[in-house]
């Protein structure tokens, strides 16, 4: 049975391509989409990211976005665009203090230290964008939350929007791990401040984003190549250990284009048994 599919992430091909994460959400949102899932896309909009050459639209709708987000009422507002010869919607999250000043590194600075607001950045993007549902009209059967860039989401969404109206009814959310690395390690005060809840387990002021999403997420998926098996590295970790029946593994080769197709079968499956 086709399903509603918010995929979140902050790279997408040709807008973003930083890390393997672009290719990945390009390809396997497209797959999702031939096989009859309704799906849509959100990245943040980056300041280099050309309006004009990606035929970026204004949506009356989604200007202007309020919500509440370290104990400040905030704004922020998309504009909708496709992936290039493709039918995948893609929205682009405005915010010109968070996402405007970045350069294509996006997560870290020309001299290569990583960004120290990441986890607050990345914080705020997880809130405006559980906030645009409202605003869409539309309503997703899953939120498929890429990366430690959106590990905040499965927590927010429990503990802040969760059956507040019909559009934060019944929806399952499906945390996908590409990378295990420093850039996952976020400070528990950014978490505290976004109001992200930490389960009571997890000590220490530096907190892996995964160990923080998988008590509220209702399905991790890890992608584990043979160069690097993320799975063995991320169940040693107590907060994903302690959820660890809600872990499946896709594995994939370590060729820059791994089957895409396969990838989306298998998340499909997933998607499934979570409806059952």
């Amino acid at each position: 049975m086709p399903k509603k599919l918010y995929y979140l992430t902050t790279e997408i091909v040709p807008f973003a391509n930083v890390t393997s994460l672009a290719m990945f959400s390009t390809r396997v949102p497209l797959a999702l989409q031939e096989k009859g899932h309704d799906i849509r896309t959100i990245i943040p909009k980056y300041g280099y990211v050309s309006e004009r050459k990606y035929i970026l639209r204004e949506v009356i709708r989604l200007r202007e976005i309020p919500f509440e987000f370290n104990g400040s009422n905030r704004v922020a507002s998309a504009k909708s665009a496709f992936i290039p010869k493709t039918r995948v919607q893609v929205y682009f999250l405005e915010d010109s203090s968070w996402f405007q000043p970045l350069s294509n590194l996006v997560y870290k600075s020309k001299n290569g230290r990583i960004l120290a607001d990441n986890g607050e950045r990345y914080c705020f993007f997880s809130k405006a964008v559980l906030s645009t549902l409202p605003h869409l009209f539309w309503s997703p059967d899953i939120f498929i939350c890429n990366g430690w860039q959106s590990a905040m989401v499965p927590g927010m969404y429990k503990q802040h929007f969760e059956g507040i109206n019909d559009f934060y009814k019944k929806i399952k959310t499906v945390m996908v791990v590409h990378d295990l690395n420093e850039y996952s390690d976020i400070s528990r005060k950014d978490l505290e401040l976004a109001e992200v809840p930490v389960d009571k387990s997890l000590k220490g002021n530096t907190l892996n984003a995964f160990e923080v999403g998988a008590f509220h997420a209702d399905a991790i998926v890890v992608i584990d190549k043979p160069s690097d098996i993320i799975s063995e590295k991320l169940l040693k970790k107590p907060g994903v250990a302690a959820n660890k029946k809600k872990v499946s593994v896709i594995k994939v080769s370590d060729d820059e284009s791994p089957d895409f197709q396969q990838i989306a079968d298998e998340m499909d499956q997933i998607f499934k048994k979570l409806s059952d």
